[in-house]
């Protein structure tokens, strides 16, 4: 796991952080059961971006990229790879929304997504952020004291971390 501060891009191992973080990468991708949660993080009031691609093999030639209207790529459009290309945990974009898709009804944790970021995350850091520095969680806007790997990824629930100085605003949700 990194332990440096941000930014953290995509990693390149997507298919054995999948592994480590629990999960099983398909060769396509199923929307049985198909939700989104979303992620901000900000390092002294400035957001960190989130990368498109994560749990997701983008050197794959199954893989579809494109240029979105901001000018950054997104990938997915997945029907079928050789080999497992594409975790059910992922991002498309950096937008900052996580995709879980599973042909059965499955709650991820943020944890599971910071394995396959391969970023620490644990009561104490995140990537190379630790107490006593300032590191606070929030769940739709309200301040969460628990373990944050084991927030639950569930439809429409906007995550916040904020390390150090706070941004002027705590997104409490999330334009989906």
């Amino acid at each position: 796991m990194r332990t440096t501060r941000a930014p953290w891009p995509r990693p390149n191992d997507t298919v054995a952080l999948a592994h480590v973080a629990g999960l099983t990468p398909r060769t396509h991708e199923f929307f049985a059961y198909h939700v989104h949660a979303h992620l901000d993080v900000f390092v002294n009031g400035q957001p960190v971006r989130v990368p498109a691609g994560v749990g997701i093999n983008i050197a794959d030639p199954a893989v579809h990229r494109g240029r979105l209207p901001d000018g950054t790529l997104g990938f997915g459009g997945i029907k079928m790879c050789s080999k497992p290309c594409i975790s059910p945990l992922h991002t498309h974009d950096d937008s900052g929304v996580i995709h879980t898709e599973f042909r059965t009804r499955v709650l991820n944790t943020l944890g599971q997504f910071f394995a396959e970021w391969g970023v620490r995350l644990d009561r104490k850091c995140v990537g190379g952020y630790c107490r006593p520095a300032s590191i606070t969680f929030y769940v739709n806007g309200k301040r969460f004291a628990g373990d944050p790997a084991t927030i639950g990824l569930s439809d429409h629930k906007e995550i916040a971390i904020v390390i150090g100085t706070p941004p002027a605003r705590i997104p409490a949700s999330y334009n989906f």
